[in-house]
Formats: C-alpha cells, sequence, structure tokens
C-alpha cells in the first residue's frame, strides 16, 4: 500500500529532506498526508493594482513587463518586477531570489501575495508568496485557500504544498476506506480521499469544515473501537470473579461510619458493589474531587471482596500515600477487626517477611502497598480485587502487573483529579466511569487569594496568626519539570528563610522528593503531630496527607501550575472544621492572574478542570505528558466532546455484535493498529 511507503519516494523528496521530514515525525507517505495544516490563508479574492492600500496583504494577478536586481548591502540583493494589472502598474519585491528572473521572464502572468506599501506614487508588493500561471503545480500557493504546516529547518511551505499535493495524487488509487459505508450515510460524511484533498486544498469554506467532521470523526471512532477491543481482549477467555451478593459486612462498615455518605458516594458503592457481583471482571474508574471520599468507597468495595474470601490490594504512588492509606483503612476498618498491613520498599526485612507469608497464607486479606506490590516474591492466596490510586502516575505495565497476581481480580482505578469527562473518555475508554461529584457536609471552603510578591507581608501575617491559634501552615515550592533540582534548592532556600527571617520562633521542617523515604515519612509525622508549625514542600505527592489541624497554604510561582493542579494542592487545607485560606503568589502578567483569579471564586474541581483542559489543552492537563493519553491529528478536546461522545457509542454497538462483517474489517484493521502503539 502507497500509504506505508516511505517518504523518500515520493518525487522531490530524496533521502535528505526525508531526514528532515523525520523531525516532524513523518517517515511514510501516509504520515504526509495526516500531517494536517495549522492554518489557512484566504487568497481568493483577487485585487485589482490599482485598488490595493498601504499596509494591507493583498492577492493580486498581473503580468511581470521588467525586471532588475541590485545590491542592497553585502549578501542581500533586491530582485524587483515591474508588474502590470487590468489596471495600472506597480512593483513587486524579493531578496536573494535572483533565479525568478529565468523562471518568470517578461510576459509571464503570475498570482502574487504579499504586503503592499507606496513608491513614487505607485503600489509596491513585498511579496510573501507567488505562483506563475501555467505552472506545474497550479492553484496551490495563492489565488485559493492555502494551507499553512508545521515546518522544520531546511524545508519551506511550498515545496510541502507540492509534495502533498504530488501524494495525494499517488494514494488517488490506493487510499482504503475504513469507514463503513452505513455510518458515512447516517452521519452524511464524505469519502476519505475526498476528506485528505479537502483538509490539505479546500475549495472553500464548506469543503473544509466536511473535511475537519469526517477525520476528527474516522480518529475518534479508531481510538474508542481501540480502547473497546482492549478491553474484550482482557476479558476474552476469562471467568471474573462473581463476589458474594451479600453486603452484610458493607453495610457494617457504612453503619460505624462517623458520618453519612453523601448521595455521590453511595451512587458509585452501588456501581461498584454491582459491577463485583457481575461475572465478568470489573474495570471502574472512581474519580472525584479533593475531599469527596473515595477512600471510604475503596473501603467498602475492598470489604465486599474480604467478605467473600477474596484479598484484596490497593497500590499508590509513593510510600508517604501508602503509609496514609494504611493508616485510613485501619482506621475504617477497625470496627470490623479486619487487619491491614502495608508494604512498601521501607518495609523492615523481618515485616517483609511476615506479610508475605500472611499474603500468600490468605491470613492477610488486605494489603496497601507501593511497586513493591508488583515484585517477584510476593504472591497472594485470592486476590480478588486490585485498587490502584492516581493510576496516571504509574508506569506502563504496574497496573497490569499487580493483576496477574490473581486469578483475573476485579480493578478499581482512582484519581483525586478531577478529570473533565471529555478527556476522562478520551484516556480511560476502556473503564466504566464512577463519579465523586460532591463533597460531604461540614468541608470547609478554602478563601483563596492572588497575591503578588509586595503583599507577602499580608500573607505571613495571616499565618502566623493561625500558628498562634494552634493551626499549622504548607508552603509550597512546586517542581515545574522532571529534574526537581532546581526546585529542591528553591525549598532548602524557602525553609532556612522562614526559619531564620520570617517566623523564628516556630518550628519550620522540610519534605522534598530527594529525601529517603524513612526520612520524608519521620518529618510526615512530626507535622502530623504537631510538632512542626510550617512544612515547606516541593509537590502535592509529598505533602498527599489528611492533616486536619493545617488551615493555610502558600504557593510560590503559582502562575507555572495548572488550575487543576493547584486546586488539588489547595484541597490539602480546610479538612477541619476551621475556616482554612491559600496564597497563590505569582510574578505573572496580568494574564496570569486574570487566569488565577478562576480559583478565587470557584470550588467546583471539575468546572476548573475543565476550564483548566481549555487553556493549556490535554497534553498538558496533568502537568506532564502522562501514558495512555492519546495524541489525535485534528480532534481537540473538549471542543470535540460531542463527536467523542457519538465515536464511543458507536464504538460500543460495533463490538456489541456477533463478529466483525466484512464492512468492518477496514475499521477493525485500523483499531487493531492503534492498540498495537498503546500502552496501557
Amino acid at each position: 500500500m502507497i500509504l506505508d511507503h516511505p517518504v523518500a519516494t515520493l518525487k522531490y523528496v530524496g533521502h535528505q529532506r526525508a531526514a528532515r521530514l523525520s523531525r516532524l515525525g513523518i517517515q511514510t507517505v501516509g504520515d504526509l498526508l495526516w500531517h494536517f495544516p495549522r492554518r489557512y490563508e484566504d487568497r481568493r479574492q483577487l485585487k485589482d493594482l490599482a485598488a490595493v492600500a498601504p499596509g494591507e496583504v493583498v492577492t493580486v494577478q498581473v503580468t511581470i513587463r521588467a525586471w532588475e536586481e541590485r545590491e542592497v548591502r553585502p549578501r542581500l540583493r533586491l530582485i524587483r518586477a515591474l508588474i502590470q494589472g487590468r489596471q495600472g502598474t506597480g512593483f513587486a519585491v524579493w531578496f536573494n531570489q535572483p533565479y525568478l528572473k529565468r523562471q518568470m521572464p517578461p510576459g509571464t502572468g503570475v498570482i502574487l501575495t504579499g504586503k503592499v506599501r507606496y513608491r513614487d506614487y505607485r503600489p509596491e508588493i513585498q511579496v510573501s508568496d507567488y505562483e506563475a500561471l501555467g505552472e506545474g503545480d497550479p492553484g496551490l500557493h495563492t489565488g485559493r485557500i492555502v494551507p499553512f504546516y508545521a515546518l522544520t529547518a531546511g524545508l519551506s511551505q511550498r515545496w510541502l504544498r507540492l509534495v502533498i499535493h504530488l501524494a495525494l495524487e499517488a494514494v488517488a488509487g490506493d487510499l482504503p476506506e475504513v469507514l463503513p459505508l452505513s455510518l458515512c450515510r447516517r452521519y452524511r460524511l464524505i469519502p476519505r480521499l475526498q476528506a485528505l484533498k479537502y483538509i490539505h486544498f479546500p475549495p472553500d469554506a464548506a469543503g473544509l469544515h466536511q473535511a475537519r467532521r469526517r477525520l476528527k470523526y474516522e480518529e475518534l471512532l479508531i481510538w474508542e473501537l481501540g480502547l473497546n477491543l482492549h478491553r474484550v481482549q482482557q476479558e476474552q477467555g476469562r471467568q471474573g470473579i462473581a463476589h458474594t451478593p451479600a453486603n452484610n459486612l458493607v453495610n457494617r462498615l457504612v453503619d460505624s461510619l462517623p458520618f453519612k455518605l453523601t448521595s455521590a458516594q453511595a451512587r458509585a458503592l452501588a456501581e461498584i458493589l454491582a459491577d463485583m457481583e457481575a461475572p465478568r471482571p470489573m474495570a471502574r474508574l472512581l474519580q472525584g474531587d479533593v475531599g469527596s471520599g473515595k477512600t471510604v468507597v475503596a473501603a467498602a468495595a475492598m470489604v465486599k471482596a474480604v467478605a467473600g474470601g477474596w484479598q484484596a490490594a490497593l497500590m499508590a504512588p509513593t510510600e508517604v500515600l501508602a503509609e496514609q492509606h494504611g493508616r485510613t483503612l485501619g482506621q475504617l476498618l477497625a470496627p470490623l477487626r479486619l487487619p491491614v498491613v502495608t508494604l512498601t520498599g521501607s518495609t523492615p526485612r523481618t515485616e517483609r517477611e511476615n506479610i508475605l507469608a500472611g499474603l500468600a497464607s490468605g491470613q492477610l486479606p488486605l494489603v496497601v502497598g507501593t511497586h513493591a506490590l508488583i515484585q517477584d516474591d510476593v504472591s497472594f492466596k485470592s486476590l480478588g480485587l486490585v485498587v490502584i490510586d492516581e493510576q496516571h502516575r504509574f508506569g506502563v505495565d504496574q497496573r497490569a502487573a499487580l493483576q496477574t497476581k490473581g486469578e483475573c481480580p476485579d480493578l478499581l482505578v482512582m484519581t483525586a483529579t478531577p478529570i473533565p469527562r471529555t478527556l476522562a473518555l478520551a484516556i480511560y475508554g476502556d473503564l466504566d466511569i464512577s463519579v465523586l461529584d460532591e463533597l460531604p457536609p461540614g468541608r470547609q471552603p478554602v478563601a483563596t487569594y492572588v497575591i503578588t510578591e509586595k503583599q507577602r507581608p499580608r500573607a505571613y501575617r495571616l499565618i502566623e496568626r493561625e500558628i498562634r491559634a494552634g493551626h499549622q501552615a504548607y508552603v509550597i515550592c512546586p517542581v515545574i519539570d522532571a529534574n526537581d533540582g532546581v526546585a529542591v534548592e528553591a525549598a532548602t532556600a524557602m525553609a532556612r528563610k522562614l526559619q531564620e527571617e520570617v517566623f523564628p520562633g516556630y518550628p519550620v521542617g522540610l519534605v522534598h522528593g530527594r529525601l529517603r523515604p524513612a526520612e520524608k515519612e519521620e518529618v510526615m509525622n512530626a507535622f502530623r503531630e504537631g510538632k512542626i508549625a510550617i512544612l515547606v514542600a516541593t509537590t502535592v505527592v509529598e505533602v498527599g496527607v489528611d492533616v486536619p489541624n493545617a488551615t493555610v497554604m502558600l504557593i510560590e510561582g503559582a502562575e507555572r501550575l495548572g488550575l487543576a493542579q493547584l486546586h488539588q494542592l489547595r484541597g490539602r487545607v480546610g479538612r477541619g472544621t476551621a475556616a482554612a485560606y491559600c496564597f497563590l503568589v505569582t510574578r505573572g502578567s496580568q494574564a496570569a492572574r486574570e487566569r488565577l483569579a478562576i480559583l478565587t471564586t470557584n470550588r467546583d474541581g471539575f468546572a476548573i478542570a475543565e476550564a483548566d483542559l481549555r487553556l493549556r489543552g490535554p497534553g498538558e492537563f496533568f502537568g506532564t505528558r502522562q501514558h495512555g493519553l492519546p495524541e489525535f491529528h485534528l480532534a481537540q478536546l473538549p471542543g470535540d466532546s460531542h463527536i467523542l461522545e457519538q465515536a464511543r457509542q458507536d464504538a460500543r454497538e460495533i463490538c456489541r455484535q456477533e463478529g466483525p462483517s466484512l464492512e468492518y474489517e477496514a475499521l477493525y484493521q485500523a483499531a487493531r493498529e492503534k492498540l498495537a502503539g498503546l500502552h496501557f
């Protein structure tokens, strides 16, 4: 198939330009055709030369009458043509392109696009693009809606347009149609080849719209079908665990809680329990706002597994969070007398051996841990439920590695980052989704303020007031990129300054990613026990603990973080009954302050996440590009969420059919190819 041919096989490409194209991720003819324009210019309106005005960018059709060439300064030659329109004459100017005189001798008709200025009372066009009438690639560069592409050094827009035009001609009789005719008719979609022609060289605005609609639906449908096929593969030939329908132990847990479940928690728990009772393996995402009560819901699911004689394991991304979950579950399940153990890389050898023996024999029903849970020497007698916390922080195969410790256990994935439904469907399309969109009663709203460096003393005064009242504070120096050295230095300097200059009378602690786990835990315990008044930290994960006594947070360089991250950070305060405060310190522009101001008036994590997604796009939503995040050629989220929803419904409908018919064969093949390149 020509789509799979190396791009170097196309005319005018060659090995040198193919190497340059590879910098853009273009290896094959297919890659080239799916390298879509990033913008367009409408050059269809041809102006008469006599009607152009200074400063405007125009497209004119003229005839070249004469040439002149002169040196303006060393290595800068001016090439100027006398041009004639239907009414009047003028000049066209290029620089360092003397070959144009040979390409377009006097008498040549040409279409020019460029900016106008007047010289000697006549218009002079500084040419940005041109096209000689009768040239071998007519109508590609001007006199039409003209595409503009992302480039790299050594490539030009004119050359790339020509090569893409030739590629479209080459595949005209060899381009497979992946969408079945029934779907094309249902949604009135134009054929694939026509869509590719129109996306690169649209005849008009309506044609461009048709092309974009067709190609967006195609890539979203292939993605969603790939996710559905992945789930089918996971379930194929695997009999899931049908957990006991009796919920006596779960009800005892709920009745023992010192609070009533919110309606969102009750709804999510009902969905999870129903999944667990079904014979197919559960694969569900539980997502919610900060403090929405995911741990309680997960605890109830783990209790249901234990009630039927199975074991349950919860894996967290850091030792601090694993220890936190272990303590929380231990407290929640104490009335049921169910033991909870924690296994991390820092677990002492003797204790570790006892835990391994208890898991293998089945005497220990519940374990919380880190990556230590997926080591080879960890085995379970009867693992029935796997819970993954903040799964987007794990590597490619770690989720699956824990699942293989049991005979097809149920899977519950949790995330504390409120993900807009649009993005959740794209990333977790192979999972059913439960949403906690309601906070438990009694949670204090966090008063949030955007402050500049000049206003810092005000924040320090409030922090001191809160400490005097017996409360505690966080100061966050966030990690901005993968190399956290700068952030560690900044946090260390900040902790020293706060201790020596700002709050000399109060104990200041420091926690960052370079500390050993045991050192981290020691600092966190001291803060939890109130021995540290102010904790300086580098990331949300390292302060991902429940300290109800902490009432103030100050975040340095807030403009460099996303709104969703900032919202998650401030969720670490306001967990008790006292009023809580968050200061966002910024040296950013007025636009940056206005963006941060969204947090001062909005406490809905999902609404904030939606705004964050619009402002920064899905690639940066989590702060760094995450495993499994799709990169679409054309579709954009959340803007194309309606197409994504339809594609998801169609993909599920296709998967429910008895078997792939001939009509869907090409679509299935495209989805399998997509699936082969994904990491779950």
